[in-house]
């Protein structure tokens, strides 16, 4: 049984999580086999986790690791997902944190987080914001929400990658493709050095100095795992006529 690092958690948010935990895992070893590097090495206070993200799947892909791995995942997600039946309930009950694209509200968000941190907890943001526009699926640029609340609150910022689930269910795919199991690969690597930028102002020159370094060590640990060279230059979907966000991202240049 693996022991939970949960400090000050409320019972009944350990027996949902739990219960959820349960039926994820046993999915996810009956649909894929994995392989877990680096883990013991983590932190073993509060710390921000940044994924890359390659396909809707990730979610269970990355909260399988850390939970199994002790500890129990806190992601900001989109604010939406907590209006949706059960799903949202879930959500509540396990103390996600809701985010909106509204400035006005976005001071919440970073509060609940950093409560998380102060606790001991972990708290999971995909840098990239979305899954990537790249058509070769290396992480594309990065969004500064990671690099600010690792600034705030002096957090760690812990680098993940993986590799495998695209496989399973590619990027936006209403399909699954269960046969043959699945491989997938977790990798995390040291926190990422931010220390001379911590008591600098939070300019957009900072943010965006912090947000390179967290997804240039995302990237390093998705090349370790592909076995393959990065691009030198990360995609940027405005370059390429794309959407920042949503599924109809797709141009016909690409």
């Amino acid at each position: 049984m693996v022991k939970i690092l949960a400090p000050g958690e409320s019972t009944g948010t350990k027996i949902v999580f739990s219960v959820l935990a349960g039926i994820v895992r046993s999915g996810m070893n009956v649909l894929t086999g994995r392989s877990w590097k680096g883990f013991d090495s983590l932190p073993e206070g509060g710390y921000i986790l940044c994924p890359n993200h390659l396909t809707e799947i990730d979610p269970l892909v990355v909260g399988h690791a850390v939970y199994s791995n002790g500890r129990l995942p806190r992601w900001l997600a989109k604010e939406s997902l907590f209006k949706v039946p059960v799903l949202g309930w879930f959500l509540k009950k396990t103390g996600q944190i809701p985010v909106t694209r509204s400035s006005a509200t976005a001071g919440e968000s970073l509060r609940a987080a950093q409560k998380v941190l102060d606790a001991g907890g972990v708290i999971i943001i995909y840098p990239e914001g979305t899954l990537t526009r790249d058509p070769n699926l290396w992480p594309m640029i990065g969004r500064t929400g990671a690099a600010r609340l690792a600034l705030q609150t002096g957090a760690p910022v812990v680098p993940m990658a993986h590799w495998g689930d695209q496989e399973l269910l590619p990027r936006y795919s209403k399909k699954m493709y269960l046969f043959p199991r699945k491989h997938v690969t977790v990798s995390v690597g040291a926190p990422v050095d931010l220390g001379d930028l911590r008591d600098c102002p939070r300019t957009r020159t900072v943010l965006q100095e912090a947000t390179d370094r967290i997804m240039d060590a995302v990237t390093d640990l998705q090349s370790e795992l592909r076995q393959e060279q990065a691009p030198a230059a990360r995609w940027n979907p405005s370059e390429h006529g794309q959407a920042q966000t949503g599924r109809g991202f797709e141009n016909p240049e690409n």
